[in-house]
C-alpha cells in the first residue's frame, strides 16, 4: 500500500450504507504501536497528520483519543461512555468531540455531538463527518493543513472499483459519496456487497476502513481478474499519443470507429439492448427511462457516423506530426554515431518500418493484440 493512499471508509448511516473517499493519511505507526494504537489509526493517523500528538487512553469505560493542540488545550474524541455501549473497537453508533485546557477551566468546548440527543446525531458513527467537523475547529484555530496529496486520479479509481461493486454515487450540494442500492435492504446481502467492495477496493492498494458487522467472513478475497474493459482500450491511447505519423492513429482510431464490431458500435448495442431488457420491468417509469436511453444511445450513434467521417479524412492525409516526429528524433539513440541520419529515418518512416526484416506480407490486417480481460460487470471485479 502506497503511504500516501486514498481512504475508502465503509460505513452505515442510518438506513443506508455508505462508501466516503477521502484524502490519503500517511500511516506513521511503528514497531512499538500496540494493538489499541491501530484500533483507533483511522483516528489518530489524521489528526497527526495536521501536527498533532495523539495517545489512545482509557476513560471513563472506553478508550478515548487525546490530540494536543498549539495552544495547549486539547481535544477529547470519545466513544459514549455512560452508560458504555457495545461496538467493534473505534467504531461506536455516536461520537463526542470536547476542546478544553487543563490550566483554563473556562475553556470547555463541544466540536461535535453525534448521540441521540446531539446536534450531529443524524450522523451517527460516521468517522468522515467526525474528521470534517474536526478539520473544520482546526481550521478555524489557524493550524497548518495536511500537506496535499494527490487526490484527483486517486478518488476517481476509488469511484470506478465502488461503481463497478455495485455501489450508486451521490452528489449533493457540499458532499459526494457513494451508497448501496435503496432496494437493497436484506443484511445478508448487504453484507455480501461490502465484503466485495471491501475487497476489491483493498486489492487496487486502497486503504480502506469498514465496519467488521458489515462483512462477512466466510467469503472468500476476489481473486485478481485481469484488466478491466475500459484499461484494456488504454492501450489505443497509448499509441495515440506515441504516435508521429498519421497511419499509427488512423489504426487506433479504427478500433473505436470500425462497423460492425468497433468499440462504438458495440456500445450502442449494449445500451439499446438495455433499454429493451428496462423497458420490461413493470414500473410506470420504466417506459420513459428505456425511450431516454434509446435516445442518447441515438445520438450517440450520429456522434459514432461523423467520428467514421473524420476517420476517413486523416486516412487521406500521408504525413508526420511535425512536433512528435522532432520529439522522438530527439529521444534516439543511433547504435553508431557514424549514421545519425539512417537511425532517425528508421526511427520515424512507416516506410522505413515496413521494408524492415519483421515486415508483414503485404495485404495483412493485423489489429493490435489485447490483453485476457474480463467484463467490467464480472461478479468478483
Amino acid at each position: 500500500m502506497r503511504p500516501d493512499q486514498t481512504l475508502v471508509t465503509l460505513q452505515r448511516e442510518g438506513t443506508r450504507i455508505t462508501a466516503r473517499t477521502s484524502e490519503p493519511f500517511i500511516r506513521e505507526t511503528s514497531a512499538g504501536t500496540s494493538e489499541r494504537e491501530h484500533q483507533y489509526s483511522h483516528l489518530t493517523t489524521p489528526l497527526r497528520q495536521r501536527g498533532l500528538a495523539c495517545t489512545v487512553e482509557y476513560g471513563l469505560s472506553d478508550y478515548i483519543v487525546h490530540a494536543e493542540l498549539p495552544d495547549g488545550s486539547a481535544l477529547i474524541i470519545s466513544p459514549p461512555q455512560e452508560p458504555p455501549t457495545d461496538h467493534p473497537p473505534g467504531y461506536p453508533e455516536s461520537w463526542l468531540v470536547t476542546r478544553g485546557h487543563p490550566d483554563n477551566s473556562m475553556l470547555h468546548e463541544v466540536i461535535y455531538d453525534s448521540e441521540s440527543d446531539g446536534p450531529h446525531a443524524r450522523y451517527g458513527g460516521s468517522v468522515p463527518r467526525l474528521l470534517a467537523a474536526i478539520d473544520t475547529r482546526l481550521d478555524q484555530l489557524g493550524l497548518p493543513p495536511r500537506p496535499e496529496p494527490r487526490r484527483l486520479a486517486q478518488k476517481s479509481a476509488a469511484d470506478a472499483v465502488l461503481h463497478r461493486a455495485g455501489f450508486v454515487p451521490v452528489v449533493l450540494f457540499r458532499e459526494r459519496f457513494h451508497r448501496l442500492p435503496s432496494a437493497m435492504t436484506d443484511l445478508v446481502e448487504q453484507r455480501r456487497m461490502v465484503t466485495r467492495a471491501f475487497g476489491m477496493l483493498q486489492a487496487e492498494g486502497f486503504d480502506v476502513s469498514c465496519d467488521p458487522d458489515l462483512l462477512d467472513p466466510s467469503l472468500p478475497p476476489p481473486g485478481d481478474h485481469g484488466l478491466s474493459l475500459g484499461d484494456r482500450l488504454s492501450h489505443l491511447t497509448q499509441s495515440i499519443q506515441s504516435a508521429a505519423h498519421r497511419s499509427e492513429v488512423v489504426a487506433a482510431l479504427s478500433e473505436l470507429t470500425a462497423p460492425g464490431d468497433g468499440v462504438l458500435q458495440r456500445v450502442v448495442e449494449s445500451l439499446n439492448t438495455t433499454a429493451d431488457w428496462w423497458e420490461g420491468l413493470g414500473e410506470p417509469a420504466d417506459p420513459h427511462y428505456a425511450n431516454r436511453l434509446r435516445y442518447i444511445t441515438e445520438k450517440l450513434e450520429s456522434y459514432a457516423l461523423e467520428i467514421r467521417s473524420m476517420h476517413g479524412d486523416l486516412a487521406d492525409r500521408h504525413t508526420d506530426h511535425p512536433d512528435r516526429v522532432q520529439a522522438r528524433v530527439d529521444r534516439a539513440v543511433p547504435e553508431e554515431a557514424a549514421a545519425p541520419r539512417a537511425a532517425a529515418a528508421l526511427a520515424v518512416s512507416p516506410t522505413a518500418r515496413r521494408t524492415t526484416s519483421a515486415a508483414l506480407p503485404s495485404g495483412s490486417v493485423v489489429r493490435p493484440a489485447l490483453p485476457p480481460a474480463r467484463p467490467s460487470s464480472a461478479p468478483g471485479r
